[in-house]
C-alpha cells in the first residue's frame, strides 16, 4: 500500500517541499527489507534503523515485508535527520495504523530517538514560511522548535514530543475531534522587550574621538577600522558598540532568525532573534568558516552576523586569503557559494568593526614608547590588509594610548544610553527618508535600505547633494589623498550620517570635513 507524507529540506535559507512516499509490498518476509531512494545522504539513510526502533518502542507493530521510501523530488540531495518523523508517519499510514489517508494539509519535521522521542532539528523557520506560502495549514514540529515556527503567521504549529503524540494528533484530526491547541507567539512583543547589554561606554575613559567615530558608524551602519597600540581600548570599544546600535525591525529579525535557524544556533526558547547579532571569530578561522561552505553549503560567520556586527580583532593576524573573501559581502551584502551540485546565496549585510596594531610591536607613531620594527616588517604586517579591502571600510580611526590623567579622572564618561538615543534619532531620520523614496516599499525589486551605508549609487546622488564649498573641499581631499571613486562614495555616505546626527537636512562643509577626517588613516598613515 502507498502512503504519502510531506516534509521539507532547506537549501541556503529557503526551504523546498519534499514528498515522502512509503510503499509496502504485499508479501511477508522472514526479515524486513528497507530501501530508501531519492538522493539521501548518510544521515538520511541511517534513519532506517532509528525509525524502525522508534516504531517498535512506541508500541506499534512493524510487518516483516519490503518497505520502499522515496524522497521526491529525487534530483535534490537530502541531508540531515529531520526526515525521520515523516518517514515513520508514512510507514504507520501505509500499514493502516492511521485513520487519515490524506495528509496533504500537514507538514512535518523531526528527528526520532530510538524510544520514539521527537528531537529538535535546524532550519524550522524557513519550513514554516514554506508551509504558509504553499497553503499548508498545519505544521508538526518538535517541541523544542515550536516557538521558532510559530513566529510565522498563517500556520498552525503543533508541538510534539513523541511519535505516539503525532499519531494521536493525526487520528484526532481525521475524526474531527482535534483538541490540541497550536503554539502561539507574538513576534512583535518579543521585539519590544527591553534589551540588556553587559558593557557600557561610561566605562571607557578618554578616547573621545574614537567614541564619536563609533557613534557615527552605529548611526549609519558604517564599517569601521580602529588602529592603535596594545591596551589603548580597541577591543573594549568594540564590545560596547552593540549597546548603541538601533534595534532590529521585524523584517530584519525574521531574516536574521532564518539564518540562525538553518545554522542550528537559534535559541529554541526565544524563537526569534531580537537583538542584532555580534560575531567575533578567532583569527584562526578558515575562509569556509568565515564565508560558509560544505558539501551542501551552510552559512558562515558573515551570514550569522547579518543585520548585526562582525568584529575582527587583530586583523593582520587573519590569513590574507580569509580577509580577501570579505570583499563580496562588504560590497554586495550577499555571499554566493558554488559547488558542483548547486550554487547557493546567503544574506551577509553586516557592519564590520575591525581592530589592528599599527605594526608588529604595536608602537609605531606612539609618543610614549619606541617602535622596534623595521620598515620591511611594518610593510609586511600592513600589507595583509589589502588596499581594496581597506577601501571598503568607511571609517578609519586612530585609537591612541590613554593618558594617566584621563584614566584617573573622577567625572563619569557619557553612557551608552545617551549615545544610543542620538543614534536612534538619526536612524529614524534615515528610515523616514528611505520610506518616502520607496527604498523600503518593495524589497522584491531590490534590497530594502535601512541605513545610509546601504545606499546605492543612485540614492547617493539623490540624498547627498553638496553646496559649492563642500564640493570644493571634497575635490581637494580626493586629489591630495589620492582617494578612489569607492572612497568618494563612502565619504558622502558618512557625511550624510554626520548631518543626520546633527539634525541637518543638507550636508554642510563641516559634515564633509568630519567624513574626510575618517579617511586619513589610509596608506598615508604608515608613510
Amino acid at each position: 500500500m502507498l502512503f504519502k507524507a510531506f516534509s521539507a529540506a532547506v537549501y541556503g535559507i529557503d526551504a523546498h517541499l519534499i514528498e515522502v512516499e512509503v510503499d509496502f509490498s504485499g508479501a511477508k518476509l522472514e526479515k524486513s527489507i528497507f530501501n530508501m531512494v531519492g538522493l539521501p545522504d548518510t544521515a538520511v539513510r541511517e534513519s532506517r534503523d532509528r525509525v524502525q526502533s522508534a516504531i517498535r518502542n512506541s508500541g506499534f507493530d512493524l510487518p516483516t515485508t519490503r518497505i520502499t521510501v522515496n524522497l521526491a523530488p529525487a534530483d535534490l540531495k537530502k541531508e540531515g535527520s529531520g526526515f525521520d518523523l515523516p518517514i515513520a508517519v508514512g510507514i504507520l499510514g501505509a500499514y493502516g495504523a492511521l485513520h487519515a489517508r490524506d495528509l496533504s494539509g500537514f507538514l512535518m519535521i523531526g528527528e526520532l530517538g530510538l524510544d520514539g522521542a521527537v528531537r529538535a532539528v535546524p532550519g524550522v523557520l524557513p519550513m514554516a514560511v514554506l508551509a504558509r506560502d504553499n497553503g499548508i495549514r498545519r505544521f508538526i514540529v518538535p517541541a523544542a522548535n515550536a516557538r521558532e515556527a510559530a513566529v510565522v503567521e498563517g500556520v498552525e504549529v503543533f508541538a510534539v514530543r513523541s511519535l505516539t503524540e503525532v499519531r494521536e494528533l493525526l487520528n484526532a484530526d481525521s475524526l474531527g475531534t482535534l483538541a490540541a491547541q497550536p503554539v502561539r507567539v507574538q513576534a512583535q512583543d518579543l521585539l519590544q522587550e527591553t534589551e540588556v547589554f553587559p558593557f557600557d561606554f561610561k566605562d571607557v575613559r578618554g578616547q573621545h574621538t574614537a567614541k564619536r567615530a563609533l557613534e557615527v558608524a552605529a548611526a549609519g551602519s558604517h564599517n569601521i577600522l580602529m588602529i592603535g597600540p596594545p591596551g589603548s581600548g580597541k577591543t573594549m570599544l568594540a564590545k560596547r558598540l552593540p549597546g548603541i546600535l538601533a534595534p532590529l525591525r521585524f523584517e530584519e529579525a525574521l531574516e536574521t532568525t532564518k539564518i540562525h535557524s538553518v545554522a542550528g544556533v537559534l535559541n529554541g526558547e526565544q524563537g526569534l532573534v531580537t537583538q542584532r547579532p555580534f560575531r567575533s571569530p578567532h583569527h584562526t578561522v578558515s575562509d569556509a568558516g568565515l564565508i560558509g561552505g560544505g558539501m551542501v553549503p551552510r552559512p558562515g560567520e558573515v551570514s550569522l552576523a547579518h543585520n548585526g556586527l562582525l568584529f575582527l580583532d587583530e586583523v593582520p593576524e587573519f590569513p590574507r586569503n580569509v580577509l580577501e573573501v570579505l570583499r563580496q559581502p562588504l560590497e554586495d551584502g550577499t555571499v554566493t557559494i558554488s559547488r558542483a551540485a548547486m550554487s547557493l546565496s546567503f544574506p551577509a549585510r553586516f557592519m564590520l568593526a575591525a581592530a589592528m596594531n599599527p605594526c608588529p610591536c604595536g608602537y609605531f607613531n606612539d609618543s610614549q614608547r619606541e617602535c622596534t620594527c623595521t620598515p620591511p616588517m611594518i610593510q609586511r604586517y600592513v600589507s595583509k590588509v589589502s588596499g581594496p579591502l581597506l577601501d571598503r571600510i568607511d571609517i578609519h580611526i586612530e585609537v591612541p594610548a590613554v593618558q594617566y590623567k584621563e584614566l584617573r579622572q573622577g567625572s563619569a564618561a557619557e553612557g551608552s544610553e545617551q549615545i544610543r538615543q542620538r543614534v536612534l534619532a538619526a536612524r529614524e531620520v534615515q528610515h523616514d527618508r528611505f520610506s518616502r523614496t520607496g527604498a523600503q516599499a518593495s524589497p522584491k525589486r531590490g534590497k530594502a535600505v535601512y541605513s545610509n551605508a546601504q545606499m546605492s549609487t543612485q540614492q547617493i546622488r539623490l540624498h547627498c547633494e553638496l553646496n559649492t564649498d563642500a564640493e570644493r573641499l571634497l575635490e581637494r581631499a580626493m586629489q591630495q589623498q589620492g582617494l578612489s571613486a569607492r572612497a568618494h562614495d563612502r565619504i558622502l555616505k558618512v557625511a550624510r550620517t554626520v548631518a543626520d546626527l546633527d539634525g541637518a537636512q543638507d550636508i554642510a562643509v563641516k559634515h564633509i570635513a568630519e567624513a574626510i577626517q575618517y579617511r586619513t588613516l589610509d596608506r598615508s598613515y604608515w608613510s
